[in-house]
C-alpha cells in the first residue's frame, strides 16, 4: 500500500510504492511475469476498468444513433451534442475529479461516480423526451464517467511498483480494449436481434436495450469496488475519515473540507511550469484521439449509409481492439527502456499514415474484396451476406495499421502523465491525460456537418473527402510533437532518456 507522509505545510502527500521498490527485474521473461505478487488492489483495478469501459463503450456506440433515431436530432445537432456538450462536460468534470480524488480518496470517488452513472443510465433507458434525457441522463452521466476515469490511472500507479509500472499501464490499456471488444459484439448482437417486447407498458427501443446492457455492467461495479480495502481511499484528512461513519454534520464538514483541498490541489497545478507544457503535449494528442473517437461517433452512421442498415460496425471496430490486445503487452514489454514521449511520437506517425487508406478510391480495393481473404473477412468474420463492399477491406486495413501505431503511443500517453506527476498528485495529472479526448471530441463534433455534406442519409456520397479531412487532422499530432519537442518535453521519473 502507498505510504502517507505529512509535509511541512500540513498536507498529506503520497509516497508511491515505486519510490520504495527494489530494482527492476531483468530479462525478457521477467517483463511478462513482473505482475506476479502484485497487490490485490491492482487486480481489482483491472476488473473495474473492464466493467467501466464496457458500459462506456456500449453507450458511446449507441449515442449518436439514439440522439437521431429516438430523440429526433439531425446529423449536425447529434454531432454537436456529442462533441460540444457531452464531451466538454465530461472533460471539465474529469479535470476537477482528479483533484477531488486526491482530496477524498480513490474508493469514495469510485462509489460516487458509479452511483451517478447508475441513475443517469436509468433515465436514458426510460425516457425519449429530449429535454429530460439530456438534462437528467446525458449530462449527469458525463459527471459520473468523469469521476471514474482519473481514479483508474491513479490506482494503477499507486498499486504498482517501478518494475510493474510500464507493463501495468500496458495491461490496463489491453483491458480497456477487451471492454471495447465486448462492447462491439454486444452492439452488433442487440441491433441484429431487433427485439420488440413490452414490460408493464414500457417498450424499449433497440438503443434503449443497449443502454440497459450498459446499466447492467454499471451495477456490477458496486460489489467489486466494495472489496477494495478502505485504506485504498488514500491520503485524506483525519476529519474526513471520521466523517464517513459519523453524523450528517460531519459529512457536511467533510464535503466542505474536500472542496477546499480540491481547490488547493488544482491551484498547485496551475503554478507548475510542467503543467502548461503538458497541456500543449495533450493538445497534439487530441488530433489522434479524434480518429479513435470517430469509431463510436461517425462509424455507426457511416456504416449504415455506405454498407447497409445494421452493418456490423461493432465487429469491424473490434479489429482494432483485437490487435491492441495482442500487440500492447508485447510492445509494452519490449519498449520499456524507451521514453514514453518517444514512443508516442513513433506511434503517432503510424496512426496518421493508416487513416489515409480510407481516403483512397474504393475501386482500388474491389479486387481485394473479391479475393479469398476479402470473402473470409466479409462472410466469415463479419457475417455479411451477398457481395463484399470495398469499404470493409479498406476499414480492416486502416484499423490494422492504426492499431500498430496505437499500440506504441496510447498506453504511453497515460504513462507519461503519471511518470511526470509529483507525489500525491497522481490523480490530478492522470485526469489531464483525458484532456486529449476533449480536443478529439470537439473535432468529432464537426462530424455531423461532414456526414451531412459528404455521407448524407439520402443523396450522393463522397465519403473519401470526409476521411481525407480526418487524415490531415491526425497528421498534426506527430508533426507538432516532433517540431516542438525541445519546448514541451518533460523529464520522466525513473528514466535517464
Amino acid at each position: 500500500m502507498a505510504e502517507v507522509a505529512r509535509s511541512s505545510h500540513g498536507v498529506k502527500e503520497t509516497i508511491a510504492p515505486e519510490e520504495i521498490a527494489g530494482p527492476i527485474e531483468r530479462g525478457f521473461l521477467a517483463k511478462f511475469t513482473v505482475l506476479k505478487g502484485a497487490q490485490r488492489e491492482l487486480w481489482l483495478t483491472f476488473l473495474i476498468k473492464f466493467l467501466i469501459y464496457t458500459a462506456y463503450s456500449v453507450t458511446n456506440k449507441t449515442m449518436v444513433l439514439w440522439l437521431s433515431k429516438d430523440l429526433g436530432f439531425n446529423d449536425q445537432a447529434a454531432g454537436a451534442i456529442v462533441g460540444w456538450v457531452w464531451a466538454p462536460a465530461m472533460t471539465i468534470f474529469t479535470l476537477l475529479a482528479g483533484s477531488l480524488t486526491d482530496a477524498i480518496g480513490l474508493r469514495r470517488t469510485f462509489f460516487l461516480g458509479v452511483g451517478i452513472c447508475t441513475v443517469a443510465r436509468s433515465v436514458m433507458v426510460m425516457t425519449t423526451n429530449p429535454s429530460l434525457a439530456l438534462a437528467c441522463g446525458v449530462l449527469p452521466l458525463a459527471v459520473g464517467e468523469a469521476l471514474g476515469t482519473p481514479v483508474l490511472l491513479a490506482a494503477t500507479r499507486r498499486y504498482s511498483t517501478i518494475a510493474q509500472r510500464s507493463f501495468s499501464f500496458s495491461v490496463i490499456y489491453v483491458i480497456m480494449n477487451i471492454g471495447y471488444l465486448a462492447a462491439g459484439f454486444i452492439f452488433d448482437y442487440v441491433r441484429q436481434l431487433d427485439l420488440r417486447f413490452s414490460l408493464f407498458g414500457y417498450e424499449p427501443t433497440t438503443h434503449q436495450q443497449l443502454f440497459l446492457v450498459s446499466l447492467a455492467f454499471e451495477i456490477l461495479l458496486f460489489p467489486v469496488i466494495y472489496f477494495l480495502r478502505r485504506s485504498a481511499d488514500g491520503p485524506t484528512s483525519s476529519d474526513a475519515n471520521r466523517a464517513v461513519s459519523g453524523s450528517w454534520s460531519r459529512i457536511a464538514t467533510t464535503v466542505r473540507q474536500s472542496a477546499v483541498e480540491t481547490a488547493r490541489l488544482f491551484h498547485r497545478l496551475l503554478g507548475q511550469s510542467g503543467f502548461y507544457r503538458l497541456l500543449v503535449f495533450f493538445l497534439f494528442i487530441g488530433f489522434l484521439k479524434a480518429i479513435f473517437l470517430q469509431m463510436d461517433y461517425v462509424f455507426p452512421k457511416f456504416g449504415d449509409r455506405e454498407l447497409g442498415l445494421h452493418a456490423p460496425v461493432g465487429r469491424l471496430s473490434a479489429i482494432n481492439s483485437i490487435l491492441i490486445i495482442l500487440l500492447v503487452p508485447v510492445i509494452g514489454a519490449l519498449t520499456q527502456r524507451f521514453s514514453a514521449y518517444r514512443m508516442v511520437v513513433f506511434g503517432g506517425v503510424i496512426c496518421a499514415a493508416g487513416v489515409f487508406i480510407m481516403a483512397l478510391p474504393t475501386e482500388w480495393f474491389q479486387p481485394a474484396a473479391n479475393s479469398a481473404p476479402g470473402q473470409w473477412l466479409g462472410h466469415g468474420y463479419l457475417g455479411v451476406h451477398g457481395s463484399i463492399h470495398p469499404y470493409y477491406v479498406m476499414s480492416a486495413l486502416y484499423l490494422a495499421v492504426f492499431s500498430v501505431g496505437e499500440a506504441f503511443d496510447s498506453p504511453r500517453v497515460y504513462e507519461y502523465a503519471a511518470a511526470i506527476a509529483p507525489p500525491g498528485q497522481e490523480a490530478s495529472y492522470g485526469a489531464l491525460a483525458y484532456l486529449p479526448f476533449l480536443v478529439g471530441k470537439l473535432l468529432v463534433g464537426t462530424a455531423g456537418w461532414l456526414l451531412a455534406a459528404f455521407c448524407p442519409e439520402h443523396g450522393p456520397r463522397h465519403s473519401g473527402i470526409m476521411w481525407f479531412i480526418f487524415a490531415l487532422a491526425a497528421s498534426i499530432a506527430p508533426i507538432g510533437l516532433i517540431v516542438l519537442r525541445p519546448y514541451i518535453r518533460i523529464q520522466e521519473a525513473g528514466r535517464q532518456d
